[in-house]
């Protein structure tokens, strides 16, 4: 009965958040990890494991789709473009809130360093939700900005490694049993598709699905985490899902329909309001530090390759949720992180979800009509 309960008034929840995100011309990310909030902290509603699945299995989607999104032919031209923007996004916020977290707040050098890791990210899921629901996942910029949110994301996921997962057998395992899983899948997927295809009962989609949750799997075993792998495996199989829209698009609709709604509801239920509070004034600091950093690594190469789309560009790579979530939990759970620390981070992740993307899409986002035609001439 009590599943029931939660699942009928996260039901109402994720229904009236994106009512109210038509209304209002918001991202419905952003409503509904407010709806979250106010879930966790006045409903008492709490999180439960199948929640967690769902929540955990959307990020993972969604980066497959975002994934799916990039143009490899403008990859490999904007290879420059995508390098510079991702990597000074992940560098320069890396290291002022690490340091700011060792030397002002005097934190020990590894929470220092989960600091830095948690607020250097920029969220893939919330990069192309954003970017689906205004089209412009269509557009060179749409496709520029999640490459570069790439680049971002690997290296926060090579900083957590390299600090502090220690390579090993299972590690070894996660990398090369997710290489057989894309390989497999790219080389079936014609044949598959072609004998399976356009069936009411989505072959095509279960099999992608198969192929995620072996890569979580495996990730889990080797203590890592199956976003990148997810995000290559996108990128592998962008071409040939080009091919078949009609799959690809009945894979969002399942995914924006039930998965990412948990995604983005469960972040904002990780959001303690009396922890926010007691710690308003470093949450504040460490919000704008990150903001900061992002604009001084970003900005200025935005303004030399995407000069009519620098703050918009600059905005997008300043969210943060997956890896910033998921950097502060381990650091909770190691012991490396108290729970002062923990709520401090992840509260301020979570409102780098919220606040660059109302700004980005209420005063800079782009025409989607107008960079179509751009690009057409």
């Amino acid at each position: 009965m009590e599943n029931l309960t939660i699942a009928a008034i996260a039901g109402a929840l994720i229904l009236f958040a994106s009512i109210l995100s038509a209304e209002l011309g918001l991202s419905v990310a952003i409503v509904e990890i407010l709806a979250g909030v106010i879930a966790g902290n006045f409903l008492g509603l709490h999180t439960t494991p199948w929640i967690d699945f769902l929540a955990g299995f959307a990020g993972i989607v969604l980066t497959f789709l975002a994934g799916t999104e990039v143009d490899s032919d403008l990859l490999r031209e904007k290879w420059k473009e995508s390098l510079l923007i991702g990597g000074f996004s992940f560098l320069a916020p890396f290291l002022v809130c690490m340091a700011f977290a060792a030397w002002v707040l005097r934190w020990s050098s590894p929470a220092a360093s989960i600091a830095g890791v948690a607020l250097s990210t920029t969220s893939l899921a919330v990069v192309y939700a954003v970017l689906v629901e205004t089209g412009l996942t269509e557009t060179r910029i749409g496709k520029l900005i999640m490459a570069s949110t790439f680049v971002t994301d690997f290296g926060t996921a090579m900083a957590l490694t390299l600090l502090f997962i220690h390579p090993g057998p299972l590690l070894a395992v996660f990398v090369v049993v997710s290489a057989a899983v894309i390989i497999l899948v790219y080389r079936v997927s014609p044949q598959f598709f072609r004998r399976y295809g356009d069936r009411v009962t989505e072959p095509e989609i279960k099999l992608i699905f198969l192929a995620l949750f072996v890569m979580m799997l495996v990730a889990e075993l080797g203590q890592s985490h199956a976003v990148l792998p997810a995000f290559i495996f996108g990128l592998v199989m962008a071409q040939f899902l080009a091919t078949h829209r009609n799959q690809l698009r009945r894979l969002r609709v399942v995914a924006f329909a039930l998965l990412t709604p948990f995604f983005f509801l469960k972040s904002g239920m990780n959001v303690s309001l009396p922890a926010v509070v007691a710690n308003l004034g470093w949450l504040a600091i460490f919000l704008s530090l990150k903001l900061l950093a992002k604009f001084i690594g970003v900005y200025p190469l935005a303004r030399r390759y995407v000069q009519r789309h620098a703050w918009y560009t600059t905005l997008l790579m300043s969210t943060g949720l997956t890896f910033g979530t998921i950097s502060s939990l381990y650091g909770l759970n190691t012991g490396i992180l108290d729970q002062a620390q923990f709520s401090v981070l992840v509260t301020t992740v979570i409102a780098t979800a919220v606040v660059p993307t109302f700004f980005a899409q209420r005063f800079f986002s782009p025409s989607v009509e107008l960079e179509k035609e751009v690009e057409s001439v």
